[in-house]
């Protein structure tokens, strides 16, 4: 039985208190101890930016020599002088294509995505649409990435994880799968880190 939903968590105070938009950042704090994903002068792509925690975070990682470019159907709030924001639906290769220009980048070091499909609270339609969309941010980094570079992507488990992991593993190096702690209990998500070849 999942825990019940707590809307302001010590993950959501925390934030709060530290000064940041959501509790989602510690996701990714996690995610970067883990895997060493971010270094000062790099161009990281974040798709489903809003409201901008992972922003703050990549801004302070990257540093002012780097670039953050932000991009989702909703507007993003200013995060600071080394980050970019556009609202892009991040399906649409030729708009992300055209945001990346606009902001002076033609590929990236790293690609991010804590994307959620709108969900209908029937299990096994939200876990596909998680999975379509997983495979739709996967496109986008296969076009974006720098060779060498890593993805990152949640993805909600269900009957369709493993096939899309297995195919992820055949096209990508280093595919690694981690839980982390500031996923809600009741959360059935788990982030997929890639490597292009």
């Amino acid at each position: 039985m999942p825990k019940p939903y707590t809307p302001n968590d010590k993950w959501s105070q925390r934030a709060a208190r530290e000064g940041y938009r959501a509790r989602s950042v510690y996701k990714l704090m996690e995610l970067d101890v883990k895997f060493r994903l971010l270094k000062r002068g790099m161009t990281v792509l974040d798709l489903g930016a809003a409201p901008g925690s992972w922003l703050q975070y990549e801004a302070e990682k990257v540093g002012p020599e780097g670039l953050v470019i932000g991009l989702d159907l909703q507007e993003i709030k200013e995060v600071g002088d080394n980050v970019k924001t556009a609202q892009v639906d991040i399906t649409d290769e030729e708009k992300v294509r055209d945001a990346l220009k606009k902001f002076g980048a033609e590929r990236v070091d790293l690609l991010v995505s804590d994307l959620a499909p709108s969900t209908s609270g029937i299990r096994d339609v939200d876990q596909w649409k998680s999975v379509e969309l997983s495979e739709a941010v996967l496109r986008t980094a296969d076009t974006f990435l720098k060779s060498k570079g890593k993805c990152v992507i949640k993805v909600l488990r269900g009957a369709d994880f493993d096939e899309f992991l297995r195919q992820t593993k055949e096209q990508w190096v280093n595919v690694r799968t981690a839980q982390v702690a500031a996923s809600r209990d009741r959360s059935k998500e788990i982030y997929v880190v890639a490597q292009k070849p």
